[in-house]
Formats: C-alpha cells, sequence, structure tokens
C-alpha cells in the first residue's frame, strides 16, 4: 500500500540568519544532501516530525537577500516560487530572520507574503536580543503582517516546539491568511500584469509581474507564451531594473513604520560588541596580519594534526592488504582486491582527516561570524584577478589539500569566480608534493647557509610555493579574460554578531563534507586506482612471466637476497607492463624535457597521487618500497647512468625539469574528481588538466634547453 508523499516546507532567509541551526533542530540526523535540478547548488532535504501524527519535508533553500537573485545559484528561490509545477515547490515556508537585523530582511520576507504562499515568520537569535537591549512587540507584528510569528533561538532551541505546532497549523490552513499585500504596482505596471494574466492563467498578481521580469526564460512557459512575455516587455518598454528599484523603496516606505511600532532597542546609537572587535578585525594592517596568522594556524593544524591520523590509515590498509595476501590464495582477484580496491579505498580514506580538520576549523571560524570579514577584507584585491572574497580560503587551505580547498569554494554563489577558483586552485602547492621536492631539489641546489640564518634548500623549497601562488593569480586573470557571464560580479554579505559556536551546527557541516567526499569523489578514485594497477600489474601476452623468471636468473647469477631479488623482479616487470609500454610510447613527447622511459612510468602511476613519484622511483631503481629511507632512493638516483649517453640520469637540467613539471602539472586524480563532483561535468576537469599539464611541458621544456 502507497503512502502519500510527505508535505514540504521551505526554510527561507537571508544568509547569515541562522537557518541551518534551525534546520538541524528540526530534521537532527534524518536529513541529506542533493542538488536541485540542472544546477550544482547544493539541496539539503530532511524531516521534521511535527506531533505524534504529522512529518513533513523540510527544504533548506540557499540564502538570498531578495527574489530577484544576484546570482544564478540564489535564483533556485524566485525559480521554485512561481513555478507551482516545480517538484522542490513548498506548500509552506518558514522564513527565518536575525531579529538584531530585521529591517533588510524585511524585504524578501514581504516578497513572499506577495507570493500568496502560507508563510509563519520565525524570529531568530533572541537570546541575542534580549544582551543587546532590543525588544519587540510580537503580537503587533503578527497584526500588522497578516502572518503567524514565532521567536526562536537556534542555539538554545527556544520555542521549538512552538515552531513546529504553527507549521502544522499552517499546513491545516488554520493560522490568519496572508491578508496584506505590500507592494501595489503603478498604472503603467498594472497593464503590464493584466496582459500577462491574459498569457498565462495566473490569479496572484504579483507572480504576474515576476513573469514579466523572468517569464521570458522560465520554463514553466511554452516557446510561444515566452515569446509573449517579450512582446509584452518590447510594447510597454519594460526597465528590469528601474522596476526593481521602485518596487525596493516602495516595500521598505510600507515595512519601515511597522518596525518602528514593534521595535525597540535600548542601546541604540551605541557600538556593539561587535563593532568593537571589527575596529581591529577589519583593520587595514592588522586584519589581513590576523588573517594570515590564523591560516597559518589552520594550515599547520591540516598539516600536523592529521599526519598521524594519516598515518594510522595508511598503516591500516597496509596490515590488511599484507594479512589478506597470506590468507587468501595466489591470483588476480586476489591482487586485485589488495593492489586494485583496497589501495583504491585507501586512497580516498586518508583524506578524511584534512577534510574533517579544514570543514572543522572553517566551520568555527564561520559559526563565530569571522570569515564573513575576511571575505570582505580580500575581495577588492581578488576582484581584480576574477576571484571573489571567498576565494581566499581555497587558496590558503589548498597549501594542505586541493581537495577539501575545492570543495570549500561552495560559499562562492558567483558561478564565474566560484569555477575561477576551483580551475585556479590546484596551482598551489599542496603537502602531496612536499616528497618530491625534498627528493628533487637535493640535485638541484647544494645544502648551505644564505646570510648565516637561511638553508639555500629551504629557499627554493620556499620558491616553489611562492611560483605556485603567482602562476594561480596569473591563470585566474586569464580565465576572467575568456569566461563570459552574465553574472554581476558583485559582493553582498551580512556581517553577523561575534558569538559562540554552535557545536551540532559545526558537526553536521563536517559530516556532510566528509560524506559528499567519500561518496561521491571516492566512486571516481577507486575506479582510476584500479586502471592504474591493471596497467602497472599486466603486459602484453607472457611478457610479465619471461620479466619475472629473466630477474630471478640475474638476481641468482648476482646472489642476491631476498629482498633485492623481489625488488628486481618488481622493477623488470614493471618494464614490461602495460604502464612501462606506455612509458617508452611516451618517452618520444618527454625526451624534449630531459624524461625517458622510467620518468615516464612515474608521470603515469603519479598520477594517483603525486607523492606515489617517489615510491616508483623506489621500485624502478630496485631499492624497496616507498617507506624507505629517501637517501638510498637519491644516491641511487644519483648513480644512475643512461646506457646510451653514458651520461648521468638525472642531472640539474633533468631536476629542475622534473621540479618545475610538478609544480604546475595536475598530478593528482582525487582533484579531478572532486572538480567533475563540484562542477557536475568532466568539461571542467579536462580543460584544467589540459591547460595545468600545458604549463607544466613549457615551463620544463624552457628549464631543460636552457640548462642542458
Amino acid at each position: 500500500m502507497s503512502q502519500n508523499p510527505l508535505k514540504k516546507i521551505a526554510l527561507i532567509g537571508n544568509p547569515n540568519c541562522g537557518k541551518s541551526s534551525i534546520f538541524n533542530l528540526l530534521t537532527g540526523l534524518r536529513q541529506k544532501v542533493g542538488n536541485f535540478p540542472g544546477v550544482t547548488v547544493d539541496k539539503k532535504v530532511g524531516v521534521a516530525k511535527l506531533n505524534l501524527e504529522e512529518e513533513v519535508e523540510i527544504i533548506d533553500f540557499p540564502g538570498t537577500y531578495s527574489i530577484f537573485p544576484g546570482s544564478k545559484d540564489e535564483s533556485i528561490v524566485v525559480s521554485t516560487l512561481i513555478d507551482r509545477t516545480d517538484k522542490n515547490h513548498p506548500d509552506a515556508i518558514v522564513y527565518i530572520a536575525d531579529v538584531t537585523k530585521l529591517e533588510p530582511q524585511m524585504l524578501l520576507l514581504t516578497q513572499i507574503i506577495d507570493l500568496g504562499i502560507p508563510v509563519v515568520l520565525g524570529l531568530n537569535m533572541m537570546d541575542l536580543a534580549e544582551k543587546e537591549g532590543i525588544q519587540i512587540d510580537v503580537g503587533q507584528l503578527k497584526k500588522e503582517l497578516g502572518i503567524e510569528v514565532v521567536e526562536l533561538s537556534g542555539r538554545t532551541g527556544y520555542n521549538l516546539s512552538v515552531l513546529k505546532s504553527s507549521m502544522a497549523q499552517l499546513l491545516k490552513n488554520e493560522t490568519v491568511g496572508n491578508n496584506k499585500t505590500f507592494y501595489h504596482p503603478g498604472s503603467n505596471l498594472k497593464e503590464i500584469v493584466a496582459a500577462v494574466q491574459n498569457v498565462h492563467d495566473e490569479p496572484n498578481n504579483y507572480k504576474a509581474l515576476l513573469l514579466v521580469h523572468f517569464g521570458h526564460q522560465h520554463k514553466m512557459l511554452d516557446a510561444s507564451q515566452q515569446q509573449a512575455i517579450l512582446a509584452i516587455r518590447k510594447t510597454h518598454q519594460f526597465n528590469e531594473l528601474r522596476a526593481q528599484v521602485e518596487e525596493t523603496m516602495s516595500r521598505y516606505d510600507r515595512f519601515t513604520p511597522v518596525l518602528k511600532k514593534c521595535l525597540r532597542d535600548s542601546k541604540k546609537g551605541e557600538a556593539s560588541f561587535s563593532d568593537k572587535i571589527d575596529k581591529v578585525v577589519t583593520n587595514k594592517v592588522a586584519g589581513p596580519l590576523l588573517f594570515f596568522a590564523l591560516m597559518f594556524l589552520v594550515f599547520n593544524a591540516i598539516f600536523s594534526w592529521s599526519e598521524l591520523p594519516m598515518n594510522w590509515i595508511e598503516e591500516g590498509f597496509g596490515i590488511t592488504g599484507t594479512y589478506l595476501k597470506t590468507i587468501l590464495p595466489e591470483s588476480w582477484a586476489t591482487d586485485l582486491l589488495t593492489d586494485g580496491v583496497l589501495a583504491g579505498l585507501g586512497g580516498v580514506l586518508v583524506f578524511i582527516p584534512q577534510i574533517t580538520i579544514l570543514f572543522f576549523l572553517i566551520s568555527l571560524l564561520e559559526e563565530i561570524g569571522y570569515m564573513s570579514r575576511a571575505v570582505y577584507m580580500f575581495d577588492s584585491i581578488m576582484q581584480k584577478f576574477g576571484l571573489n572574497g571567498r576565494s581566499i580560503v581555497a587558496l590558503v587551505s589548498s597549501g594542505a589539500c586541493a581537495v577539501p580547498a575545492i570543495m570549500s569554494t561552495r560559499t562562492i554563489s558567483n558561478w564565474k569566480e566560484r569555477l575561477i577558483t576551483i580551475m585556479v586552485t590546484p596551482l598551489i602547492s599542496c603537502s602531496a608534493r612536499i616528497p618530491v621536492y625534498t627528493l628533487l631539489i637535493a640535485f638541484v641546489i647544494p645544502s648551505y647557509t644564505v646570510w648565516k640564518v637561511f638553508n639555500s634548500q629551504a629557499l627554493v623549497f620556499m620558491a616553489l610555493y611562492l611560483l605556485g601562488i603567482i602562476s594561480a593569480l596569473l591563470a585566474a586573470w586569464t580565465f576572467k579574460k575568456i569566461l563570459k557571464s552574465d553574472e554581476k560580479s558583485f559582493l553582498m554579505i551580512e556581517m553577523p554578531p561575534y558569538r559562540a559556536p554552535v557545536v551540532k551546527n559545526v558537526l553536521f557541516t563536517v559530516k556532510e563534507k566528509v560524506m559528499s567526499f567519500v561518496l561521491e569523489a571516492g566512486k571516481v578514485i577507486m575506479l582510476i586506482s584500479i586502471v592504474l594497477w591493471f596497467l602497472a600489474s599486466y603486459g602484453p601476452g607472457d611478457s610479465i612471466v619471461q620479466a619475472g623468471k629473466q630477474a630471478q636468473i640475474e638476481a641468482e647469477s648476482k646472489a642476491m637476497g631476498a629482498e633485492q631479488t623481489a625488488n628486481l623482479v618488481a622493477s623488470k616487470q614493471l618494464e614490461v607492463s602495460y604502464a612501462g609500454h606506455f612509458g617508452k610510447a611516451i618517452e618520444p613527447a618527454i625526451a624534449p624535457i630531459g624524461l625517458n622511459w622510467k620518468m615516464g612510468i612515474a608521470l603515469i602511476t603519479s598520477f594517483a597521487a603525486r607523492e606515489v613519484f617517489v615510491g616508483t622511483m623506489a621500485t624502478i631503481y630496485s631499492i624497496g618500497s616507498a617507506e624507505e629511507d629517501e637517501y638510498k632512493i637519491r644516491a641511487k638516483m644519483e648513480s644512475a647512468i643512461d646506457p646510451e649517453t653514458g651520461e648521468a640520469e638525472y642531472n640539474r637540467a633533468t631536476s629542475w625539469s622534473l621540479l618545475l613539471f610538478y609544480v604546475f602539472a595536475m598530478q593528482c586524480m582525487s582533484t579531478l574528481a572532486v572538480v567533475k563532483r563540484e562542477t557536475k561535468s568532466w568539461k571542467w576537469p579536462i580543460i584544467q588538466f589540459t591547460y595545468m599539464s600545458a604549463m607544466a611541458y613549457i615551463s620544463s621544456f624552457i628549464a631543460y634547453q636552457l640548462l642542458s
């Protein structure tokens, strides 16, 4: 027997109004994250129990300031609310407003009231209002607005049961209806509204007016209706911007006197606690210094706190793989399980500590109200490069790992700026490049002291990071010129008051981000890991078997030990594997940048993760696994001689070529998987891989040709 679908209630409000806190209180663990149809914007949906009998579906809509959106993401709100056929169209609305900053939030509320959808106003942060001396006459406000009003606190859960009762009454139409109208169009607009109602049977005057604004491009109308709307706009010389400004001013004229009747602020005119802190936090000198100090602490925490749990995960998968190999029979299935599936799973889960720490700390800064200040401070600088003030968070955190950094771009509402941030973030050197840098810098610069303070190799290390930062900004500027967008680039951000974080909200955010990575990006990473395992484990015909036999004969003739023999076998088999053949196939292409087929294999295998380069070098040169001392790898690489030329394989020119290649190249399948997940398309990760590979190749070519 089929059940009736749950009724839908939308949570709507301005950004930073505390909507997420109310959503978490209503739904608890009964929530999930998806996407609105056709867009990359997250849709948080949960189930709330209003009483013993009734459950409803709660949809947490993106924060927006007006029914007239400033970005494509915000357009979801108007698109869903005016289209009754949209599957996300709500049966009722709970409008959450920060009572300490109520006036600007009345604009969107009155627009929703005029749409005729049942709505209840939730006045959030009443605990803060009391501390700040703000008093509100709820009874008078109900009378003036013509809707139910409930005082709330997302921090303490105050009046949550009253809100649930009001929501249940809304759905039963037991509350006072929306009997107020806050916008009355002028005579010319009345004619336009009447004309639209002839085209589309829409009795609501305000919805008809919105169809003039958006209907000519809206899926709710067929082609003939869209053309008719365009004709109406042309006939009446409809000016969107002027109509929007007139509407906004008209609404303020109507609801400002209402608030004066209902709202009293005993401390009006006094500098608030937040204002006093902002004198330091947003200061032109102290503000950026404080930001970089905090980001350094975040970066350091990601780098140091995650090391131990990441080691545990890697060791755990290593022990599990070894154990399975001892209890399972030797077969391709065992190898696939241990070296393919298990290795791929480990490649997914090993990032969880970094993602968890990053989003835990960023969520804390967001909850206390700091991140809005950081975004405001850097917006003007970032705009010059086609980025956004919010991009600074992704660029800084990418120094630890590009995967969580790209996920953090979801806070950027402008799609063009978000896309540019995603496209350039991997150019910032991440922690995975460190093993490659430390291995190769020794071939480039001898270790000595500069100015009696700095280590020469440490300065080169820092220079590589600076090179990544500069290239990211230049790439962003280039994308700004290439990418076209109708979205206006501006930053509208509410400065929330400083407040103690709600730990439950922080934990919900961390859980959402971690699960999103594991379930979405993880599937792609696992697939590529299995493909890489196959390429490195198998070769044409019986070439792998023959290579193993030849290696055994060579080992016996040289009286090698068991470990040395195993390393030699692995090296010879790698050479004749599909990966080895591919390495030799691309050798003509990489020869101009000073690389041979062995390094070609390293380029292929390190696509799993940049740091795999060191492990691949260890296997190729028959010196053991990636856990071996890196100086053994370096010594073996130093003594490697090209059999054809008789020259050292790793000289200064080759090492600089490899270093620059790894500075720019997209050698990380995890990052590509996350880019695909965030953009919902393979187009952008392919473009990203292509342009970064081109930068890597050209820079390596120039360096090698100049130095060789």
